[in-house]
Order: structure tokens, then C-alpha cells, then sequence
């Protein structure tokens, strides 16, 4: 073998490498994208039809189709503009190792801990709050735009900053890791049609950025005092504060060691039968 074949081969291996992450990194955004994953679905959709017109010898619908497939992508281009962009800026804001710091076990139970510490005094004291945890996508966009902190997590400063009358209390807070990014963080609010319509601006807030990104959005309304956390492009109203620190503690573990407790649950359930 020659110094130029072996050169072919590394050649090619490394741009199909290139390729393999350019899919991966594209899928994994749009999948944690809700708006994209309907309008790829879509799309999906239109092609499977055009296929079944075809094997039928549908003709009307199939000449319908041919017209839709020519002029669709300019057409989604021009409607879904916005949904573009933003998947676009979401690309940009990944973090190609993931999250900038995986939590031990102890650090994501003082995490929630002082995380529901904070949400229950709120709720109780009918104080209004959106505390936001970044994970595998950065939010470092919207971090530049808010007043840093970089403070040690306590439930006593979550406080302080959301209580009324403070400069920061109407925006959100973010979390990095076990470190408060930054306070008065401002997102871009849900045009989900299906949301309650008596919900204000932090519910819209917290389930907009739970739709572009894969970050949880804890969300305590300041006139019912409820709970709620928003992730995965889903709201999940007035929970208890077992539910959501469950919802947290569920959220905030490694993919790895989900995988390894299925894979237990799968190793029991085996050896039980």
C-alpha cells in the first residue's frame, strides 16, 4: 500500500466525518426545535403522498403535488422565515462538547434543592419568577444581553432577585451549570395557539425558549402563586412541588445514566420473569 492510498483513505474517511457531524448536530437541533420537527414532518408527509399518487396513478393529486414540490420550498422559505432564522441561531448557539459542565449527583440535588426552596417561598409570598437552566444548547445570546452575575446558586438570592420592586424581577434568571449566569434575561415569548390565553408574559416566555432550545423553564405566577415548568416545547401547569422537583430531578440526569437505568430496569424485569 502507498503513501497515496493510505492518504485516499484518511482523505475519506475524514469527509465523511464531517458529513456524519454536520447531520447529527443538524437533526439533533431541529429535533429539539418544535416548530422545525412539524414543518420537517410535513414535508414528509407532502413526499409520501407524491409517492402513494404515483403508485396509484393519482393524477389530479399527483399534478397538485408536482406544483406544491416546485414552488414549496420557496414557499417555506418566505412563511416559515422566522423558524429558519431561529434554527439557524440555534446551530450556532450548541455547544459542539454538549453542556460546558456535567453535575455530579450531589450538585444536582443541591440544584433543585435550592431551586424549589426558592419557588416554594415565592408561590407562597405570590411573587412572580422564570428561573431557566441551560443545558446542551447555549443560551449565551441572551446571557450577553442580561445583567451578568456568575453567583454561587442560593435559594436566598434567587429570592432577592425576583422579589418585588428589585430592577431585576421581571426578567428571568439563568443557570449554567450550579452558577446563576445572569438575572433580567429576556425571551421570546410562544405563539402556541393551544396556550391558556389568562397565561401572561413569563408562561409565554419560559415555553418560547423551551421551543427553540432543550433549556427547563420554571415558571411561578405572580398571581396565583402555581407552579409550572416548561420543557421539550410543553407546558406543564400548576405542579405540586414534589412533581416538579421530580420533573428536575428527571431532567437534569446525564443521558448516559438514563441509559444505564433502563438498561437495569430491562436486567430486572428479565431476571423477575
Amino acid at each position: 500500500m502507498t503513501w497515496d492510498s493510505i492518504w485516499t483513505i484518511v482523505r475519506n474517511i475524514f469527509d465523511l466525518a464531517i458529513v456524519w457531524m454536520i447531520f447529527y448536530y443538524v437533526l439533533k437541533n431541529f429535533k429539539n426545535n418544535v416548530k422545525m420537527s412539524l414543518l420537517i414532518k410535513g414535508v414528509l408527509i407532502i413526499v409520501a403522498i407524491k409517492f402513494i399518487s404515483v403508485w396509484l396513478k393519482l393524477i389530479t393529486v399527483g399534478w397538485l403535488l408536482e406544483y406544491i414540490i416546485e414552488w414549496g420550498p420557496l414557499a417555506l422559505i418566505i412563511i416559515f422565515q422566522p423558524e429558519i432564522r431561529g434554527a439557524l441561531e440555534q446551530l450556532g448557539r450548541s455547544q459542539l462538547l454538549g453542556r460546558h459542565k456535567v453535575l455530579t449527583v450531589d450538585e444536582r440535588e443541591k440544584l433543585v434543592y435550592e431551586i424549589i426552596q426558592a419557588i416554594d417561598y415565592c408561590r407562597k409570598s405570590r411573587i412572580g419568577a422564570l428561573i431557566v437552566i441551560e443545558r446542551d444548547i447555549s443560551l449565551s445570546d441572551y446571557i450577553d444581553k442580561a445583567k451578568p452575575l456568575y453567583a454561587d446558586l442560593t435559594n436566598e438570592l434567587l429570592i432577592s432577585i425576583f422579589f418585588p420592586n428589585n430592577p431585576l424581577h421581571d426578567g428571568a434568571v439563568i443557570i449554567e451549570g450550579d452558577k446563576i449566569s445572569c438575572a433580567g434575561a429576556v425571551f421570546p415569548t410562544s405563539n402556541n395557539i393551544k396556550l391558556n390565553k389568562r397565561l401572561g408574559t413569563r408562561h409565554r416566555a419560559a415555553l418560547g425558549i423551551a421551543e427553540e432550545t432543550d433549556a427547563i423553564s420554571v415558571v411561578v405566577s405572580e398571581e396565583t402563586g402555581r407552579v409550572s415548568i416548561a420543557v421539550k416545547g410543553e407546558l406543564f401547569y400548576n405542579l405540586s412541588l414534589d412533581d416538579a422537583r421530580m420533573m428536575l430531578i428527571d431532567e437534569l440526569r446525564p443521558k448516559s445514566i438514563e441509559e444505564n437505568i433502563d438498561s437495569d430496569e430491562e436486567d430486572i424485569y428479565e431476571e423477575d420473569n
